[in-house]
């Protein structure tokens, strides 16, 4: 069998690829619950989200039925751009084609978060209060070591150091990502995306040779690209988590 004969000049063609994206995990199916919780957040940060493809991530709810074009509305409104629901059951799923969405079936949480959840980051610090005493039984707990990785982290590549600091000893490039329960050190350029504290250390760092990143995230407080100052790009940096905001300083 002949698998084409078509010599017409093609119009498209399909890859396969990996884009940063982020998804919206809805715990109330509400619309205007909804509504007021990023009104609340865009006010923060007007620019925060601006024209950002999102994911709903349904896979929390247990109501069969979603009033998503009403969600999608709101997202719209508040300039961010639905382009699938994640998760659901049939209705859901329906729902979604209709809208002239994407729909991708539910996943296994790979426990990191993107927005900004303070109580689930500070409660595992303040709880076991009887058995750390103070700052010196914390730093007597080296048990997690180090990863290091040597060489350039590829598009598509994920490297991750779950429960430690990761150190990579080349570039990060657009499309990849790196994450750490501690904090990450880049001997190189940084072009994709780099999550600290991705249990919820608020102390943990981000730090590269030349900052270009795709995205920032220190205990699930992040910043695009966008959201960076052009100063800082291609600059020696240093990441940390100040009340609840990211700052970048240059080092050296």
């Amino acid at each position: 069998m002949s698998l084409s004969t078509d010599r017409a000049p093609q119009a498209f063609t399909f890859k396969g690829g990996m884009l940063p994206m982020t998804v919206m995990e809805l715990v109330s199916g509400d619309p205007e619950q909804i509504r007021a919780q990023l009104a609340s957040k865009l006010s923060q940060s007007p620019a925060f989200f601006q024209h950002t493809p999102v994911v709903l991530s349904v896979e929390k709810l247990d109501e069969p039925h979603l009033a998503l074009e009403r969600i999608c509305a709101v997202c719209r409104g508040h300039k961010l751009l639905p382009v699938a629901v994640r998760g659901g059951g049939d209705p859901v799923r329906q729902s979604a084609w209709a809208l002239g969405l994407g729909w991708f079936p539910p996943q296994e949480n790979r426990g990191r978060s993107l927005e900004s959840v303070p109580p689930v980051a500070a409660e595992p610090v303040a709880e076991p209060a009887d058995t750390v005493a103070d700052s010196a039984a914390e730093k007597a707990e080296p048990a997690h070591a180090s990863k290091v990785y040597r060489g350039t982290v590829r598009s598509g590549q994920q490297v991750s150091a779950p429960e430690g600091d990761l150190v990579i000893i080349g570039a990060v490039n657009a499309g990849a990502e790196i994450l750490a329960a501690g904090s990450v050190h880049i001997y190189g350029a940084l072009r994709g995306r780099a999550l600290a504290g991705i249990h919820g250390d608020r102390n943990a760092s981000i730090y590269c040779k030349e900052l270009h990143a795709e995205l920032l995230s220190v205990a699930g407080t992040y910043k695009r690209l966008d959201d960076i100052d052009n100063r800082l790009l291609g600059a020696n940096v240093e990441v940390v988590l100040e009340h609840d905001q990211l700052c970048i300083a240059r080092l050296g």
